[in-house]
């Protein structure tokens, strides 16, 4: 039985992703970037499309991205987020938390990161 688009989609939305914390690293100059996000793995393949494609919301990983190449960036997930049984159960605080514990252990400002504070 071949399904339609729309319940392909539908199956999709249903799909539980990895949900966690990542990062983006330029391995020259070592700034990270951190971030969460309940589809981690499509969220560090968006990021890359849009570093690809110059259309990064970040400038300042947008300009070293141009300068150095996709090459010297590697990306990893740092910590996975993991789901409990509540289909309906909204995680969006719990990453922000998790995020927020990250960006203190780590401290991607400045010299160091591409976050802002």
């Amino acid at each position: 039985m071949t399904l339609s688009k729309k319940e392909l989609s539908n199956k999709y939305k249903e799909t539980r992703h990895p949900m966690g914390i990542y990062q983006i690293k330029n391995i020259i100059n070592g700034k990270i970037f951190i971030g969460s996000s309940k589809n981690v793995h499509g969220m560090i393949n968006r990021n890359f499309y849009e570093l690809v494609y110059g259309l990064h919301m970040n400038k300042d990983m947008q300009k070293d991205f141009n300068d150095v190449g996709e090459t010297n960036f590697t990306s990893k997930v740092l910590e996975y987020l993991k789901p409990n049984n509540d289909i309906g159960y909204n995680y969006t605080e719990e990453l922000n938390i998790l995020e927020s514990m990250w960006l203190e252990k780590l401290q991607p400002y400045n010299d160091k990161g591409y976050n802002s504070k």
